[in-house]
């Protein structure tokens, strides 16, 4: 069975509705008020009858639903993100040129040093493979060696740079909320309080006047005529009467008007 569209409830919070009702008629039998289920409604009807009401129940809640969905937005407003990391990116700035020369030279240095060993080895063990080599063959290894450990120094560097910032974030990062985890405190608290109010003014009273109505139609889909503090539904026709059940004194007499002929009127009264 699914709810039908309510006006004030968002898509996202008809589970949870439903899970209140569930709640309520599963622990019926704890419940003196509710002691009549079943001599004339089952709980699937009652369940029919509340589901099809969900605008009308949920309306005794409204008060307490619309602060928990504005608490929830709020939670969910990614300004806080923004502030902090408005904060971070300030204090950054301030050392943007250092950083910047930073970051080129541990990406740039590796490189460079690396190009530069490989060469100065490759011509170097090229020349001193040559009979007789060139005296520079042994300038050329020695520059390449050095280049080498430049090159492994810069490598070194850069992981230990890469470890540092990892570090750095992970202890400023704000952890993101799972998806189905636990919802902040506030948010959590308003969505008590809406769930209350929903099943003390609203689900409670729409089953307990559903089973003392004896002209609740689970079939309908109208709810009780008298639903406690939940706003009444229907109306009453005009008290008619019957026109033979009232007296003959007061049935309205009529007479008829006393018009003459001009032709039979006298002398006086002839035409010009």
């Amino acid at each position: 069975m699914h709810m039908k569209s309510a006006p004030h409830l968002l898509t996202e919070d008809r589970a949870e509705y439903e899970r209140v009702l569930d709640d309520a008629l599963r622990t019926a039998h704890d419940r003196p008020d509710l002691a009549g289920i079943g001599q004339r409604l089952n709980t699937e009807q009652l369940r029919t009858m509340a589901l099809n009401a969900t605008a009308l129940i949920s309306a005794a809640a409204a008060a307490e639903y619309d602060h928990f969905v504005k608490v929830r937005e709020e939670s969910r407003n990614p300004t806080g993100m923004a502030a902090i990391g408005s904060v971070l990116a300030s204090s950054d700035d301030e050392n943007d040129t250092g950083a910047g020369v930073g970051v080129i030279v541990t990406v740039l240095a590796p490189v460079l040093a690396g190009t530069a060993a490989v060469i100065f080895l490759l011509v170097g063990y090229v020349l001193k493979a040559l009979d007789p080599a060139p005296a520079f063959a042994d300038s050329l290894l020695a520059a390449g060696w050095f280049f080498g450990a430049v090159t492994a120094a810069g490598i070194l560097a850069a992981a230990i740079g890469l470890l540092v910032t990892a570090l750095r974030n992970s202890s400023t990062a704000v952890p993101a909320q799972e998806p189905g985890g636990e919802l902040p405190d506030e948010v959590s608290r308003a969505r008590e309080a809406w769930r209350h109010a929903l099943l003390e003014r609203g689900i409670l009273p729409f089953l307990r006047n559903a089973l003392a109505d004896p002209s609740a139609d689970p079939l309908s889909g109208v709810p009780p005529r008298h639903v406690g503090r939940i706003p009444k539904v229907g109306y009453s026709g005009p008290d008619f009467s019957s026109p033979g059940e009232g007296g003959a004194g007061s049935r309205p007499a009529f007479t008829s008007p006393d018009f003459t002929s001009p032709d039979f009127g006298g002398p006086e009264h002839q035409p010009d």
